[in-house]
This record gives C-alpha cells, structure tokens and sequence, in this order.
C-alpha cells in the first residue's frame, strides 16, 4: 500500500489548469465546427441544443466518470492525486459526484473562498469537498515492483 498525503492547494490549481485546457480544446472543436468562428465573437449566452450538450452537460458527465473510474480526471492522475471518499477512501458514488460538481458553484461564489478554503483546512478540502464528503489525497510512495516465483 502506498503512502499518501491530502493534496494542496497549488497541486490541485494547476491539475485544474490542466484539465481546463484539455476541456475547452475537446469542447472547443466540436462548437466551432457546428457554430463556426462567430461562436467565439458574439455576446450571445446561449447558441442551441448542442452548445448546452457540449459546454453544459458533457463536461458534467466526463468528470462523474472519471471520478468514478479513475478516481480523478486527467489533470489530477498528472500528479497522482485521487478524489476519495473522506471515510473510506473509496471511489466517490454518483450522489457524491454530482453534490462535488454542484459544490464547485458554492466554492466560487463566496469570490472564490471555498477553493481559497483548501490552502488552510487541516485536510485540504474546499466546500465542495465539504459539501460531498470527499478528500483529494496524492500518493508519495511508488508501488514495489513483485516478481511472482
């Protein structure tokens, strides 16, 4: 079993920038394609049906699904992070999931603090984590490798 610590604030923020710029070129090329260059220029909140699908509703489902399988979303597997379960340790539910994505707006609004939250709280968890029981934690050790004789 390999060792583990709960993940800081500045790990995390730049696991986040990772998965921003691999999000907005996988949701970027389909709205361009199907919108064109005017989805970039106008002030327009809304373009259609795909538009919510593609900014909205996949990158909703990409991250439950990672979370789920993988235990985090590919910025976080960078640096070996883990989204868990804070009583067990486990693989988030889907109930889980959902509450963190919410929790990410409760985070935000109060300018940021619930992010600004992870920096100080002895566990390193933002509202979000709060709000669905989860902890990020990072694996310091490597796993011995085991021949089987």
């Amino acid at each position: 079993m390999m060792e583990r610590e709960y993940a800081g604030f500045w790990v995390r923020s730049v696991a986040t920038l990772i998965d921003m710029l691999i999000l907005s070129i996988v949701t970027g090329i389909p709205l361009t394609i199907i919108y064109g260059q005017d989805y970039w220029r106008d002030q327009q909140m809304i373009h259609g049906f795909w538009q919510v699908m593609i900014s909205y509703v996949f990158p909703l489902l990409a991250t439950i699904w990672f979370w789920r399988r993988y235990r985090g979303t590919p910025g976080k597997m960078a640096f070996r992070l883990n989204v868990v379960d804070a009583q067990t340790g486990g693989a988030l539910t889907v109930g889980q999931s959902v509450l963190r994505n919410i929790g990410y707006v409760v985070s935000a609004l109060p300018m940021m603090l619930g992010y600004i939250w992870v920096g100080v709280d002895r566990r390193k968890q933002g509202f979000h984590d709060k709000m669905a029981g989860s902890v990020v934690v990072r694996e310091l050790g490597k796993e011995p490798v085991r021949f089987e004789e």
